[in-house]
């Protein structure tokens, strides 16, 4: 469970997981997401365990996926962001999230399988998979409609812009907006009320609002990594990415990419 750059504490009934690689942005690479399944593994299997809290630093959240370290791996080489996400949907107990600064692409689909979020008044939110020449993952073509109708939907996944705290508030997303040195201490304070509540009552709700309708976020997650899979590795993609790394473009502004 230890990793340099995946910060875990163990205190008072909740488990804080802390991303922590600020010299990337807070970029997550392979390593990361098995730290950080790790983690929720050990939540989820310790009774004193009643909340789970994941966050950034004051003035960042993270910028997604590390692109060199995404690029590395080889095609047979499963995704270790996979595993995360479906313990993250899947995961029966509390999760809070507290977000400052960017949180760009799982930076904010994450969120959409988080059952309270918290922005800071500095947070930025970006969708850019179709401006990556990729298309939406972590369930996010299900759950973002579902949370915030189509056409909001459409704006965030489509066009791939940033966007403010107070959009992802009206999205339905995060619960609430707070002053940037108010935001750890509100969730923080959440997480203690979670931690507080009867255990079992708390797993069960949970467990009912989960039920699906239709389709499932796991079944929309492996439709999409399909297609994922098959977009990552095509010119368009390799040539956003090449740019990038090679400090050519910057991938969160390219809006205007070609197929």
């Amino acid at each position: 469970m230890s990793h340099p750059n995946i910060l875990v504490t163990d205190s008072d009934g909740i488990l804080t997981i802390e991303i922590s690689r600020r010299e990337k942005k807070n970029a997550l690479t392979g390593d990361m997401y098995r730290a950080m399944s790790a983690a929720l593994n050990h939540a989820r299997e310790q009774h004193h365990v009643r909340a789970v809290l994941i966050r950034g630093q004051d003035d960042l959240f993270t910028a997604g996926n590390d692109l060199g370290d995404f690029l590395n791996r080889k095609a047979d080489d499963p995704s270790a962001a996979i595993p995360f996400l479906h313990l993250l949907s899947a995961f029966e107990k509390p999760l809070v999230a507290a977000v400052a600064g960017n949180a760009v692409g799982i930076g904010t689909t994450l969120l959409l399988h988080c059952d309270l979020v918290y922005a800071a008044e500095n947070a930025l939110f970006q969708l850019p998979f179709v401006n990556l020449a990729l298309c939406p993952e972590a369930g996010s073509s299900l759950l973002l409609p579902r949370i915030a109708g189509h056409q909001r939907a459409a704006e965030l996944l489509l066009l791939g812009e940033p966007f403010t705290a107070a959009t992802a508030r009206e999205a339905g997303f995060v619960n609430r907006v707070v002053a940037a040195d108010r935001l750890m201490d509100t969730a923080l304070a959440a997480a203690r009320k979670l931690a507080a509540l009867p255990a079992q009552s708390l797993a069960v709700t949970k467990a009912l609002m989960k039920r699906p309708p239709e389709r499932s976020a796991i079944e929309a997650m492996d439709e999409e990594v399909i297609y994922f899979s098959d977009l990552v590795a095509a010119p368009a993609a390799r040539e956003i990415f090449s740019a990038f790394l090679e400090k050519r473009a910057d991938p969160t502004k390219i809006h205007g990419a070609k197929p």
